[in-house]
C-alpha cells in the first residue's frame, strides 16, 4: 500500500489544557472519516473552506464527546494539496485524546512527525527550504529571526538558489553549443573572456550568502553571552539585571556560584544565551574546582564575553567582548581611566542595565538585515550544500587557469548545480526526507 494514499492525523495543538485544541486530517478519506461521527450537517456535501457546527458522537454508545467546529478544505488549495479537516474541540487532554482515539478507529492514521508538512513537499506546494522554513517559523524566539523564517517561507531561498541555478545553466548551454559547434567560439577566448567572469560572479555571490549566514545563525540560535571574572565582582548580579528576575543566587560571600547558569532572553529583538559562571580563582574546594573548570570551557565557547572587571583581559582579547567595572555604588578602587572602553555599572542601578544592554548591542555585528537584498540561510543542511557549490565553482576556476579540458569544467558546474539542486529538494534521497522532516511536530 502506498502511505501517501493513507489518511494521516495528528494533534495540532500542544497537547495540554487550554481554550481549544485543533486535530487535523489529511487524505482521500479525510472528509468521510469526520463525518462518520459528527452531527451536524453532512460534511460529503459541505463546500471547500467552510466551517461547520455541531457535535462529535461515539457511533457504538451515541454519546456526545463534544461539541465542536468543523472546517473543511478540500484539494488541491489546501496545506497538504489534498482533502483536509481540522476538528476545533474544547482544549481538555481528556477529550482532544477522546476524539482523536475515535478518529482512529473510523481510518485515520496517526501522522508520523511532519507528515503533514512532507505531503505538502511531495505534492509539489512547497520546496524543501520553503518546508525548513515553516520550523523556524516555529521555533523563532525573536522578532528579528522571524522576519527572516517568515521570508525563507515566502521563497527567498528558493528564489536565490533558482537565480543561481539558472546563471550556472546558462555557463553550462554555453559550453555544450561549443561542443557541438566548436566553429563558433576559440576555446581560450570562450574560457578566460566568456566563462571565468561569469563563474566568478557566481562564487562572489556564494560568500556573501556563506558570509550572512554566520549573522542568520545568531538569528536562530541566539548568542552565547559568558559572564566571567573573579569570585563576588557581581557576576550573578549583573546576569538578574540583564534578566529583570532573580535567575542566580546572590550573596557576599566568595564562591557562591558553583555551576553555570543559563538564562535566554531577547534583547533588542535579539536572542542572548545569558551565561553566569563561577568566579575563576585557584582553590581546594572540590565542588568549586569543577564549577571553575566548567567556567573556563563555556569561555572557550562563548561567542560574546561580559568580563566583570579582575584586572586581565588576556583571557578576552581575540574575542568580542563589554568590560564592567561593577559596584559604582560603592567606593572605587579602581582608576576606569586607565583601562581601555571600561564601563563603570551598577548591577542596581536601571541607568547601568540600559548602558549594559547598549554595549552588548554594539558588539554584536549582524550585517544587512534592513536589506532586502540579503539572503540570510541558517539551516546547517542548506549551508553545507553551498559549501558544496562554493568548492565545485572554485575546482571549476581552478580548471580554467589550468586551460583543462572545458569537458572537465562542465562537469565541476554540473556538480555545482547538482548541490544548488539538493537545498531545494530537486535532487533528493527518501532517507533524507525522512530524517528532514522527522524534527518537526507530530500535527505538522
Amino acid at each position: 500500500m502506498n502511505i501517501y494514499n493513507e489518511t494521516i492525523i495528528g494533534i495540532s495543538t500542544p497537547l495540554m489544557k487550554g481554550a481549544i485544541s485543533i486535530i487535523r486530517l489529511s487524505g482521500e478519506k479525510a472528509i468521510e472519516i469526520v463525518n462518520k461521527v459528527f452531527k451536524g450537517k453532512n460534511l460529503n456535501k459541505a463546500e471547500s473552506h467552510t466551517i461547520h457546527y455541531g457535535y462529535i458522537i461515539d457511533p457504538e454508545t451515541k454519546n456526545i464527546l463534544d461539541e465542536v467546529l468543523v472546517s473543511i478544505f478540500k484539494a488541491p488549495k489546501t496545506y497538504t494539496v489534498e482533502d483536509v479537516v481540522e476538528v476545533n474541540c474544547h482544549g481538555g487532554v481528556f477529550v482532544t485524546n477522546q476524539i482523536y482515539n475515535l478518529l482512529i478507529e473510523q481510518g485515520a492514521r496517526p501522522a508520523e512527525a511532519g507528515e503533514f508538512t512532507k505531503r505538502a513537499f511531495l505534492n509539489g506546494r512547497i520546496d524543501l527550504t520553503e518546508a525548513e522554513a515553516v520550523m523556524d517559523v516555529i521555533d523563532a524566539e525573536n522578532k528579528t529571526f522571524s522576519k527572516v523564517a517568515n521570508d525563507a517561507l515566502r521563497g527567498s531561498t528558493k528564489k536565490k538558489v533558482e537565480e543561481l541555478k539558472e546563471k550556472i545553466l546558462n555557463i553550462i548551454a554555453i559550453i555544450n553549443v561549443n561542443i557541438d559547434y566548436p566553429e563558433y567560439d576559440d576555446i581560450e577566448i570562450l574560457t578566460t573572456e566568456i566563462i571565468a567572469p561569469k563563474i566568478k560572479d557566481i562564487y562572489n555571490e556564494l560568500l556573501d550568502i556563506l558570509k550572512h549566514s554566520k549573522s542568520a545563525i545568531y538569528l536562530k540560535n541566539g548568542i552565547d553571552t559568558v559572564i566571567i571574572g573573579k569570585p563576588n565582582v557581581g557576576k550573578s548580579s549583573i546576569l538578574n539585571a540583564i534578566a529583570k528576575e532573580d535567575k542566580a543566587i546572590v550573596t557576599n560571600i566568595p564562591g557562591t556560584t558553583r555551576d553555570t547558569i543559563e538564562v535566554k532572553i531577547n534583547l533588542n529583538n535579539l536572542t542572548l544565551n545569558l551565561i553566569d559562571t563561577a568566579g575563576i580563582r585557584e582553590t581546594e574546594d572540590v565542588v568549586e574546582k569543577i564549577g571553575v573548570k566548567k567556567s573556563i570551557e563555556k569561555l572557550e565557547q562563548a561567542q560574546l564575553i561580559l568580563l566583570i572587571l579582575d584586572g586581565s583581559r588576556e583571557q578576552v582579547k581575540n574575542k568580542p567582548h563589554v568590560i564592567l567595572i561593577n559596584k559604582s555604588d560603592l567606593p572605587q578602587k579602581i582608576d576606569s581611566t586607565k583601562i581601555e572602553n571600561a564601563i563603570v555599572v551598577s548591577a542596581y542601578d536601571e541607568n547601568s542595565v540600559e548602558i549594559i544592554e547598549k554595549a552588548i548591542i554594539k558588539q554584536i555585528q549582524i550585517e544587512g538585515i534592513e536589506n532586502p537584498n540579503v539572503t540570510y540561510i541558517s539551516n546547517a543542511r542548506q549551508i553545507q550544500k553551498i559549501k558544496e557549490t562554493k568548492e565545485a565553482i572554485e575546482e571549476a576556476l581552478v580548471e580554467i587557469e589550468k586551460q583543462e579540458f572545458i569537458d572537465l569544467i562542465e562537469l565541476s558546474l554540473r556538480k555545482a548545480w547538482n548541490s544548488l539542486g539538493e537545498i531545494t529538494g530537486e535532487v533528493n534521497t527518501d532517507s533524507l526526507l525522512d530524517e528532514l522532516f522527522s524534527k518537526f511536530c507530530l500535527g505538522k
